[in-house]
C-alpha cells in the first residue's frame, strides 16, 4: 500500500538545522535549467558518484489553495495520483519502480505537492514516461474516487485520530496560530468535505493545479544531461498548458496580544505546549537571524533548551522547533509562517510554568545577546547538518525544487549557506526582540484526559 506522508515535523524528511546551500560546506551543486513551451520548469543536476537517479515532480498546489467546502483535496489528489494514468493502470508504477530496485512516494505540504521515484539511473527513461503519462491522462473515475475517499479517511483514523498529539496539532493549533482561514484549516480536511467531492470538482482541480506550467521537474543523479534534456521534451512537451490558477491570500493581520488555548487529549501519556510566534519574510535578514536564533536555542545537544530546560531544570522532556514547524521547516517555510516549538514536560508540572521557562530563555538573548563562542558552535552544527541533508539525489532534488519553486532560483542552493552564517550575535538579538515577546506568542496547551474519578473536580 502507498504510504501518503503529510509533512508533520515528526515524520517528515526536514533538515537537521536549515536549508542552506553546500557551497560553504566546500563543494558546489552542478546545475542546468531550461523551461518547456508549455511552462514546465526542469532542473537537471548531474552526479555521478552513484548509478542512481531522482526524480522529482512539484506541483505548486498545497492545502493552502484549497477553498472553503474543499478541505483535503490537495491531500486527496496526492492519493489519486497513485491510481493508475491512460498508458499506466493502477499498480503500474509501483511494479516498474520496485521491479527495477527503486522505490516511489508522495507528500501533502501547505504550499506544493510533490511525487518523486528514485530508480537505479538506467532506467531514468521509464520514471519520467511514468509521470508525464499521469500528467497528461491521470485516470480520474467514479470508482477510483470513491476508494481514495476511503483511504484518506482510514488514513486519518490511523495515523492522526489514533495518535497522540497529532489532532491537536493538525487540526487545532492553526486555528490558534492563525485568522485567515487559508492557513487556520486542516491540512488533512474534514469528513464532510471529503464525502462531498464530486468527480467533477477533481477533474476541476486537476486541470487547474497539475498543468506543466504549474510543475517543477528536477532530475538529479547518474545521468546525461543533453539525453535527458531530450527525453524530458519528448514526454513533456506534447502536454497542454492551463491558465495560471490564482494564488491563495496567506496574510495575517499582526498580532499585538497573546493567545492561548487548552486542548485534552485522552491519548497523550505526558503533556505538551505547542508555542509559536510569527515568522518573518522568506529570505530576509530577518529569517537568517531568526533560523541561526534557532540552532541557538533548540539545535543539538549543546543548545540552551537542552542545557537548561531538559538537563538543568529537568522540566522539559522532549522538544523540537523550526521555522514553520509542525508542515514545514526552514527550506520550504513561507509566510504567513511561525516559528513554533513542540515540548514535552513532566505531568506534575504546569503548563504556565513551561511557558514562562521558555520564554526567559528568549529574555536571555533579548538581554545579554549570544557570545561570538556560541554562534560559532551554531554555526558549524548548521554546516554540519546541512551536509548530512545533502548526501543523497532525493535531498537534492527536492531542494532543487524548492528553491525554484519558493523563490524563482535553484541556484541559491549554492550560495544560501552564506547568508545563513553571516548571521552576527547583534542580528540574533535584535530579531529575539522584534519577533519571540510575549505579545505575539500562542500557546496550545495539550492536557492529560482526567481519570474518571476526577472529572468534574
Amino acid at each position: 500500500m502507498k504510504k501518503h506522508l503529510l509533512p508533520l515535523a515528526w515524520a517528515a524528511w526536514t533538515f537537521t538545522a536549515g536549508a542552506p546551500s553546500a557551497a560553504s560546506a566546500g563543494f558546489h551543486i552542478p546545475i542546468e535549467q531550461f523551461k518547456l513551451d508549455n511552462g514546465l520548469r526542469a532542473v537537471l543536476s548531474k552526479d555521478s558518484s552513484a548509478p542512481v537517479v531522482t526524480v522529482y515532480l512539484l506541483y505548486d498546489v498545497g492545502a493552502r489553495s484549497e477553498e472553503r467546502g474543499r478541505t483535503g483535496f490537495a491531500h486527496l489528489f496526492e492519493h489519486m495520483m497513485f491510481q493508475g494514468s491512460e498508458n499506466a493502470p493502477k499498480g503500474t508504477m509501483d511494479k516498474l519502480d520496485e521491479g527495477n530496485g527503486g522505490f516511489n512516494n508522495g507528500s501533502t505540504h501547505p504550499d506544493y505537492t510533490d511525487y518523486f521515484q528514485v530508480l537505479p539511473s538506467n532506467k531514468l527513461p521509464i520514471a519520467l514516461w511514468l509521470e508525464a503519462d499521469r500528467m497528461r491522462g491521470l485516470l480520474l473515475t467514479q470508482e477510483n474516487l470513491a476508494n481514495q475517499k476511503e483511504a484518506v479517511k482510514q488514513e486519518r483514523r490511523l495515523s492522526f485520530d489514533n495518535r497522540p498529539y497529532a489532532t491537536a496539532v493538525v487540526d487545532v493549533w492553526p486555528t490558534v496560530a492563525f485568522r485567515n482561514w487559508s492557513n487556520s484549516h486542516s491540512l488533512i480536511g474534514s469528513f464532510e468535505d471529503l464525502n462531498n467531492a464530486t468527480l467533477d470538482d477533481v477533474r476541476s482541480f486537476f486541470r487547474t493545479y497539475y498543468a506543466p506550467n504549474n510543475a517543477i521537474l528536477a532530475v538529479v543523479g547518474d545521468i546525461d544531461l543533453a539525453a535527458t534534456k531530450k527525453m524530458i521534451e519528448t514526454y513533456f512537451a506534447g502536454i497542454p498548458s492551463q491558465p495560471h490558477p490564482p494564488k491563495p491570500n496567506l496574510a495575517e493581520a499582526g498580532q499585538t496580544a497573546s493567545r492561548f488555548q487548552r486542548y485534552t487529549d485522552p491519548l497523550a501519556q505526558v503533556p505538551a505546549l505547542v508555542i509559536g510566534y510569527p515568522g518573518p519574510e522568506r529570505r530576509t535578514p530577518d529569517y537568517y537571524a531568526l533560523a541561526m536564533l534557532d540552532v541557538i536555542l533548540t539545535g543539538g545537544d549543546s543548545s540552551r533548551f537542552q542545557q537548561n530546560l531538559v538537563k538543568g531544570k529537568k522540566t522539559v522532556i522532549q522538544f523540537e522547533a523550526d521555522l514553520g514547524w509542525p508542515f514545514a521547516s526552514v527550506s520550504d517555510y513561507k509566510p504567513a509562517g511561525m516559528y513554533a516549538m513542540n515540548i514535552l514536560f513532566p505531568p506534575n508540572l504546569a503548563a504556565g510554568e513551561i511557558v514562562s521557562q521558555v520564554q526567559e530563555e528568549i529574555t536571555k538573548v533579548q538581554r545579554e545577546g549570544v557570545s561570538a563562542e556560541e554562534l560559532e558552535r551554531a554555526r558549524n552544527l548548521f554546516r554540519a547538518g546541512r551536509v548530512r541533508s545533502m548526501e543523497t539525489s532525493l535531498s537534492r532534488a527536492r531542494l532543487l525544487a524548492q528553491y525554484t519553486a519558493l523563490d524563482g532560483d535553484p541556484n541559491l542552493i549554492n550560495s544560501e549557506m552564506e547568508r545563513f552564517l553571516a548571521v552576527t550575535p547583534g542580528g540574533i538579538k535584535d530579531v529575539s526582540i522584534r519577533y519571540l515577546t510575549p505579545e505575539k506568542r500562542s500557546v496550545l496547551a495539550i492536557d492529560l484526559k482526567k481519570p474518571a474519578a476526577q472529572e468534574g473536580k
